[in-house]
């Protein structure tokens, strides 16, 4: 018996990998779909070729989401856009400080280090900070701080516009992170797979301010730290421009993925309500995997 438990172990991953390499365009969806249904939670995915426009897959992409920090990324794009416009530059200092006022009612409140993944930057209040380290700390290790203090530069309200002006029409940026009154009124950033989408699609053509801007934010966004979802199954060799999203049951990955080979692909992958969010994490990582091996297919 346990000799026949090696042999199985052995030959799964390798029929696996066959069926993989075997897919057509057609057929991904429903690998896709296949991975997913194992989890118990809802799962929103977005993928696109940005070589072969015919070439994606949309599975619940117009869902709402809670966007936890993918809407660090719509942050991000107002910050560069204010900069071309002459409000501030990246170079200018904002002092670093632990206190923010709720959308409900003006009242104050502050972050905790317990909720942010950030701890390094609790160190620096009361200190001066540039606005271009604080978008670097807001994207690689997901400050919560910096996004705050950055919305508080921008405007919220702000951030929607420019990204309803970008396309992503259902894409909602109401608040800062961690403003539990607005929280508990269900008053909550949200995003849908198809807005990201949107929106890393044009970053990576250089279509979000101007082309320099989103090849800047390309890089912020290379330096990502968390990589447990779509970077987590592919060869090193393949570069990830992403932004991750993390809270209590949703897990999210928003990415540019760049092959060895020059091709490029948008992928999406959105959930909520896991009962496991390890499981659901190990199934969009396999997503992810699927959706790479199936464009290096497509070259043979």
């Amino acid at each position: 018996m346990a000799k026949y438990l090696l042999l199985l172990m052995v030959i799964f991953p390798l029929t696996l990998k066959a069926q993989m390499n075997s897919l057509s365009a057609k057929d991904l969806k429903a690998a896709i779909e296949s991975k997913l249904v194992a989890v118990k939670g809802q799962f929103a995915v977005a993928f696109k070729s940005l070589d072969s426009p015919k070439l994606e897959v949309y599975i619940h992409e117009k869902d709402v989401f809670h966007a936890a920090s993918t809407m660090k990324t719509p942050v991000m794009i107002e910050v560069f856009d204010q900069v071309k416009v002459g409000k501030f530059k990246l170079s200018d200092s904002i002092l670093v400080k632990n206190e923010f006022k709720s959308i409900v009612d003006g009242s104050p409140y502050k972050m905790d280090i317990s909720d942010d993944s950030a701890e390094e930057m609790y160190k620096k209040i009361g200190q001066w900070m540039t606005i271009r380290q604080l978008v670097y700390e807001m994207i690689t290790v997901s400050s919560n701080m910096a996004t705050n203090l950055l919305i508080d530069k921008v405007g919220a309200s702000n951030v929607m516009n420019t990204m309803q002006e970008i396309g992503a029409k259902d894409m909602r940026i109401l608040r800062g992170v961690e403003d539990q009154k607005a929280f508990d009124k269900g008053w909550n950033n949200t995003v849908t797979a198809y807005d990201l989408a949107i929106i890393f699609e044009k970053i990576a053509r250089g279509q979000v301010v101007d082309r320099k801007s989103s090849e800047e934010m390309v890089q912020i966004l290379k330096e990502q730290k968390f990589n447990d979802i779509i970077p987590l199954y592919l060869p090193k060799e393949v570069k990830i421009a992403h932004k991750t999203g993390f809270i209590t049951s949703v897990r999210h990955d928003s990415a540019i993925i760049y092959l060895p080979d020059g091709r490029r692909y948008v992928l999406i992958l959105l959930s909520k309500g896991l009962e496991n969010p390890e499981a659901g994490v190990e199934a969009l990582a396999r997503v992810s995997e699927i959706i790479y091996e199936f464009m290096m297919d497509q070259l043979k």
